[in-house]
C-alpha cells in the first residue's frame, strides 16, 4: 500500500513540474524561431540553417569549459577578436563603425545603434550576413561554414541538424525512445565503465540490454544514420547522430531494417533493426555470447568525441515511456 502511494504520489508531481517546464521550453522555441525567421527574411537562407548553427553552438557550450554559458535563447557563440574584428585592440567593442572599419563580425542587427555580440539580434544578423557574404545557396553555406568553423565534422553536424529541422519544420524535436519496445522480455543493469577483455583490455562504453534474438531495436532520438555495417567486434552496427551532436550506437544487432540507409533520417521508436549476438570476427560472425543490444552514447564537443554513460538516459526514456502509456 506504502509502494502504491509512493508511485501515485511521484506520478502527480512530476506532470505538472514537466508540463511547466514544457510550456517554458515552448515559449524559448517561440523566440528561437521568431529570431531564425527574421535572418531568413533579410538574408533570403532558409530558417533551418540558421537553426541548426544555433543548436551546434548551443551543446558544445554545454559541453566546454572555455566558452561562456549563453544569457539569451540562442546559442551562438562568437569570439571577441572575430566579432570586433581581429586587429581591434578593444575586443569588447560595440560601435558598429569601428568594428566595420576593422573587418569585425558584428554589427547592429536590432537599431539600437550597438553591435553587442551577447544580443540576440545582433549576433544572428551578423551570421546572416555573413553566410550571406557567400551566398545562398546550399553549397555556398556548406563553404562558409568550412572557413568559418574549419573543421569538415563541424560542418557536417550541422547541415545534418539543418536536414532535420526542414523535414519536420520544427524545433520540438526532444522526444526520445528507449531502444527496446516495453512488451519485450529484457532486462539490463549499468556496467559502463566495467573492465572488458574481449578485443584487448578496454573498459565498456555502453550499456548492454539483453533480449531475444529478433526483438526489434528502434531509434532512440530524432538524428540521422551516420554509420550502417559491420564492426570486427561490434557485429552488426548503426550510429545515429542526433540534434544534440550526440552519437548513439548500436551493435551485435541480428540485422538491419530493410529500408534503412545511410544518410536516412529517422526519428524515435522508429524499427531499424533487431537483438542479435554479432560481432568478435570477420563478417557473420554470431552466436560468441548471448543475445543482447550494446547501447552507447558519445557527445562531440567540437574537437573530439567521447563516450558517456547511457543508463541514466536509458532509465529516463524508458520510464517516461511507461508513464505516457499510463495516461
Amino acid at each position: 500500500m506504502h509502494k502504491l502511494f509512493a508511485l501515485i504520489t511521484s506520478i502527480t508531481m512530476f506532470f505538472p513540474a514537466f508540463a511547466q517546464a514544457k510550456e517554458e521550453q515552448d515559449v524559448i522555441y517561440e523566440k528561437r524561431m521568431e529570431l531564425y525567421k527574421k535572418a531568413e527574411t533579410v538574408s533570403l537562407i532558409p530558417w533551418y540553417y540558421f537553426a541548426a548553427i544555433d543548436q551546434y553552438e548551443r551543446n558544445i557550450r554545454q559541453v566546454r569549459r572555455d566558452i561562456p554559458k549563453a544569457e539569451g535563447v540562442l546559442g551562438i557563440y562568437i569570439k571577441p577578436q572575430i566579432w570586433a574584428g581581429p586587429l581591434n585592440k578593444d575586443k569588447n567593442d560595440t560601435n558598429p563603425f569601428t568594428i566595420s572599419q576593422f573587418g569585425g563580425l558584428g554589427i547592429d542587427g536590432n537599431g539600437d545603434g550597438m553591435a553587442d555580440r551577447n544580443d540576440d539580434e545582433d549576433v544572428i544578423f551578423a551570421i546572416a550576413r555573413y553566410l550571406q557574404s557567400y551566398g545562398t545557396d546550399h553549397e555556398h553555406i556548406k563553404i562558409a561554414l568550412w572557413d568559418y568553423y574549419q573543421r569538415s565534422k563541424t560542418v557536417d553536424l550541422i547541415l545534418g541538424k539543418g536536414r532535420i529541422y526542414k523535414k519536420y519544420g520544427t524545433l520540438k524535436l526532444d522526444e526520445h525512445a528507449f531502444p527496446l519496445p516495453l512488451y519485450a522480455n529484457y532486462s539490463y543493469k549499468n556496467t559502463w565503465g566495467d573492465a572488458r577483455g574481449w578485443g584487448g583490455r578496454r573498459i565498456h562504453e555502453g550499456t548492454d540490454i539483453f533480449a531475444g534474438y529478433g526483438v526489434p531495436v528502434r531509434s532512440t532520438c530524432y538524428g540521422i544514420v551516420e554509420l550502417k555495417g559491420w564492426n570486427k567486434y561490434g557485429g552488426w552496427r548503426i550510429g545515429i547522430r542526433d540534434i544534440n551532436n550526440t552519437y548513439h550506437y548500436f551493435a551485435h544487432l541480428n540485422g538491419f531494417a530493410s529500408y534503412l540507409r545511410e544518410g536516412q533520417i529517422v526519428e524515435p521508436g522508429m524499427i531499424i533493426g533487431s537483438v542479435g549476438s554479432s560481432g568478435y570476427g570477420p563478417p557473420g560472425t554470431s552466436g560468441k555470447f548471448p543475445p543482447h543490444l550494446h547501447y552507447g552514447m558519445y557527445k562531440d564537443n567540437g574537437y573530439t568525441e567521447w563516450s558517456f554513460d547511457p543508463y541514466p538516459h536509458l532509465k529516463y526514456w524508458e520510464r517516461e515511456e511507461k508513464w505516457k502509456k499510463r495516461k
